[in-house]
């Protein structure tokens, strides 16, 4: 039965920590050691070897070891289950039976006591744990905890500033949508780091991007398409070399700046003509982010910048948005870490049939491989 009973436990708190609960496997692994402890000292060595008042220093300081490592569980306990608390409490007086045998001072029906109470408990207890680990479910109740953590607490205290719904979720995709198509500013996932976007149909969501990130109003704001069709669709003045060179490019952390004119109304731009760009030209690029690609679908054309304070770095998680212009936001799309720490490659495309490309920014695409791109395009 010892054997039995400490194998039981020591199985318990495997499976416990297979489950990530490292309080339950710490303290089953604790009661299967003082069980066994406890009961080879206890019945075979107490026959065998006589143990007694004058030779158990050495038990008699192992007992004290196990009561406060055990007070330690008891604390610990009282925080996730009764099951748990009642275990390490029951723990605790076999212990002072263990301290008391060693000091030839047990009395016989206390320790029975004991040891019926804590088989019992500890019987429930292991083949809780067992059945609801095996299931993956609570199949047999182990009672609430009996404090909760301050943290939790605040946490459900402070809601975020603005709605962020996960991006994963078409019901959130579909929230920052609306939000964007009713003249909204939203901070949203891209291809490189997060962004600020508004709606290409409402020109007052594009200046209020300019007031959120106190950014000059020199700065020109690029759009995000969703895809080459659409802009195959509106029917720019491209030529050859640069379309070739752009199907290389898109989808990725590439934008090109090209000539900016009335094709921009077909492609889906409408009245934020005058508040993309420049007077002459404008960046288009296409991400290379599937969920980015299907807001776009739902919204049209995206006026985008990035989603940081202007001149501060740029943001790398959903987090970083919330933090820092949550409050001055309608909604952010919480996708996690970014893919990059570094915006896009910049690339200006205005002259590329007279003078080639200019690099004007350098991003997450080196500035050698967009040139190694262009060189092999050129001479196809």
């Amino acid at each position: 039965l010892i054997l039995i009973g400490g194998f039981v436990q020591l199985l318990a708190g495997f499976l416990a920590f297979r489950k990530y609960d490292h309080l339950g496997g710490a303290a089953f692994l604790t009661f299967s050691a003082l069980w066994s402890s406890y009961g080879a000292t206890r019945i075979i060595a107490g026959h065998l070897v006589n143990i007694g008042a004058w030779n158990s220093e050495g038990f008699t300081a192992g007992s004290i070891a196990f009561l406060v490592l055990n007070a330690f569980l008891i604390i610990l306990a009282s925080s996730f289950n009764v099951v748990l608390l009642c275990m390490t409490i029951a723990m605790e007086l076999l212990t002072i039976c263990f301290l008391l045998f060693t000091l030839d001072n047990l009395p016989l029906p206390f320790e029975i006591v004991m040891l019926s109470i804590f088989s019992i408990i500890c019987f429930y207890g292991a083949t809780a744990s067992l059945a609801n680990s095996m299931f993956g479910k609570d199949l047999m109740m182990m009672g609430p905890s009996l404090f909760t953590a301050e943290s939790s607490k605040k946490d459900t205290e402070d809601p975020p500033p603005c709605i962020c719904p996960k991006s994963h979720c078409t019901s959130g995709l579909r929230t920052i949508a609306d939000l964007l198509n009713t003249g909204a500013v939203c901070g949203v996932p891209t291809d490189t780091v997060y962004a600020l976007a508004a709606s290409c149909k409402h020109p007052q969501a594009i200046e209020k991007v300019y007031r959120i990130k106190d950014r000059p109003q020199e700065k020109p704001i690029c759009i995000f398409i969703s895809n080459l069709d659409q802009l195959r669709e509106a029917a720019p003045p491209i030529s050859p070399l640069l379309w070739e060179f752009m199907e290389n490019v898109y989808p990725g952390g590439i934008g090109c700046i090209i000539k900016k004119g009335e094709w921009l109304k077909k492609l889906g731009v409408g009245a934020g003509y005058n508040r993309v760009g420049t007077q002459d030209s404008i960046m288009i690029r296409v991400p290379d982010l599937t969920v980015l690609v299907h807001l776009i679908d739902m919204t049209g054309p995206l006026a985008i910048t990035s989603a940081n304070p202007s001149g501060e770095v740029d943001s790398t998680h959903h987090d970083m948005v919330i933090s820092r212009l949550g409050h001055k936001l309608e909604g952010v799309l919480c996708d996690g870490e970014s893919d990059e720490v570094v915006a896009s490659t910049v690339v200006n495309c205005t002259k590329i049939d007279e003078s080639g490309i200019t690099i004007v920014r350098e991003g997450c695409i080196p500035a050698g491989k967009v040139i190694q791109i262009f060189e092999n395009v050129k001479n196809r």
